[in-house]
């Protein structure tokens, strides 16, 4: 165990409970789930129960168990590097910075998207050109960027607002189909047999791993511990408020997605517009409406994914194995300006790098950088599984969060780890289009090892001049 930590710099505490309870909501509600889930038939709503009971309900604990006993900057970094050692830990949050980096464009593309079924030109072509997506989404960013800069103060205001414009579209979706259950038949039949997933097929695999990690962000709120009041109770309460919302949603939504539109008819990217429009019937504004808070709430999305990840890179910039630049808050604002700036000028770059190159080697050359990140983003969740399973095997002291029974405990975390490295395996699998096995494993996997060995030198090169 590492003696090292890092100094301490006060914070403003602006994070309430209702803060966090919106925080958690943004950072793991994603309608677009829903559409995905429900294009695999009913047995997706079975494979949401499964996944909540093996990955949502474990990391739901494992994290507010970890935060009450270490609720410092940094989260999962500074947990990993607290039990397991200085490299473990700078691994741990080099992966889970790096992943995110390369997430920002995903989500903004498909907030982009999005956004032209609010203007009725939803099926228009306009989402495959680049001449609307590329500004579209550069200036997304960077308002979320700029309010993140200016304070938690003020960007926690992007968080909550991106919640609620999350929430209330699903809780229409959800209402539209209990509306719908009066009133139709169903889209899609609901019996014992469709509703049974078969986990001998990779499909069906693949799907559950999937689902299983439409469920993470409960870990991002931590990163920020020394900016939220009373963290120790504040944490573990308002993921203990938002879980319940969350499977409700993923569950209920994904349901009403079937009710409304046949299996084969929904689009994985819209569909839970699709869904909305169909059981709005008449009032056509509703879709557009639903698509309006889609992108406020995407936007809000975007806003906790640069707050949370910039906060693990500046704890390892104040620990020196990133740049000391990191380690830098703004003299007015309070906030760790060079670690936002940073990701959100790489998360530039990779916005760009396929419409500059566009039908050359570097357009080749992101996509392959998005499979490499397949593995990277299950490494920080084996480290935060392990170290909750460390802690209660360790820890016979009565545990700060439930469950206060040591056996149950290990029963959960390693329920959380098992499903981890289960998806780890499936991302390994090569699809049935790839056209070379070999090609692919070098991909994900060996692009995996390429950046934690990248990441291992750049920690080598801190610890050096440290």
């Amino acid at each position: 165990m590492s003696d090292t930590a890092s100094p301490r710099i006060e914070l403003p505490r602006s994070l309430g409970l209702r803060d966090m309870v919106l925080f958690n909501i943004v950072t793991v509600v994603s309608l677009r789930w829903m559409a995905t889930a429900g294009a695999a038939g009913p047995s997706a709503l079975t494979l949401w129960v499964l996944a909540a009971l093996f990955f949502f309900i474990p990391s739901g604990l494992a994290v507010s168990d970890l935060v009450a006993r270490y609720p410092q900057e940094g989260g999962v970094y500074a947990w990993t590097r607290t039990e397991f050692g200085e490299w473990h830990g700078f691994i741990c949050g080099w992966c889970y910075w790096v992943n995110n980096i390369i997430y920002y464009p995903q989500l903004l593309v498909s907030t982009a998207v999005i956004l032209t079924f609010v203007f009725g030109s939803g099926h228009t072509g306009l989402a495959d050109q680049w001449s609307y997506v590329l500004p579209a989404t550069l200036i997304m960013l960077w308002v979320a960027v700029l309010l993140n800069i200016v304070g938690l103060n003020t960007g926690k205001w992007l968080q909550n607002v991106g919640a609620v414009g999350t929430y209330l579209p699903g809780l229409a979706l959800v209402g539209l189909g209990v509306c719908a259950a009066f009133t139709r038949p169903p889209a899609n039949p609901f019996t014992l047999h469709s509703l049974t997933p078969d986990l001998s097929k990779f499909g069906e695999l693949n799907l559950w791993a999937s689902i299983a990690f439409a469920f993470a962000g409960l870990e991002l709120s931590a990163t920020m511990g020394d900016e939220i009041r009373e963290p120790r109770r504040t944490l573990p309460r308002s993921i203990l408020v938002a879980a319940p919302l969350v499977v409700f949603l993923y569950t209920l939504g994904t349901w009403a997605v079937l009710w409304l539109v046949p299996q084969g008819d929904i689009n994985i990217v819209s569909g839970f517009l699709q869904a909305i429009s169909a059981g709005a019937g008449a009032a056509t504004w509703v879709a557009p409406l639903a698509a309006a808070l889609y992108v406020i709430g995407n936007l809000g999305g975007v806003g906790a994914w640069i707050a949370g990840p910039a906060r693990v890179a500046f704890v390892i910039g104040l620990d020196r194995y990133f740049p000391p630049a990191f380690g830098r808050i703004h003299p007015r604002w309070k906030t760790p300006y060079v670690a936002i700036l940073v990701a959100a000028v790489l998360a530039s770059v990779f916005l760009l790098l396929p419409v500059l190159g566009k039908g050359s080697t570097v357009e080749e050359a992101y996509l392959v950088l998005l499979d490499m990140m397949l593995l990277l983003y299950f490494i920080p969740f084996v480290y935060l599984f392990l170290a909750y399973l460390r802690i209660r095997f360790r820890d016979r002291s009565p545990a700060p969060v439930a469950p206060a029974s040591r056996p149950l405990a290990l029963l959960v975390g390693t329920a959380g780890l098992l499903l981890t490295l289960f998806a780890m395996v499936v991302a390994c699998v090569p699809p049935t289009s790839s056209s070379s096995v070999l090609f692919f494993e070098l991909k994900v996997v060996g692009g995996a090892l390429l950046f934690v060995v990248v990441g291992s030198l750049v920690y080598l090169r801190g610890r050096r001049t440290a």
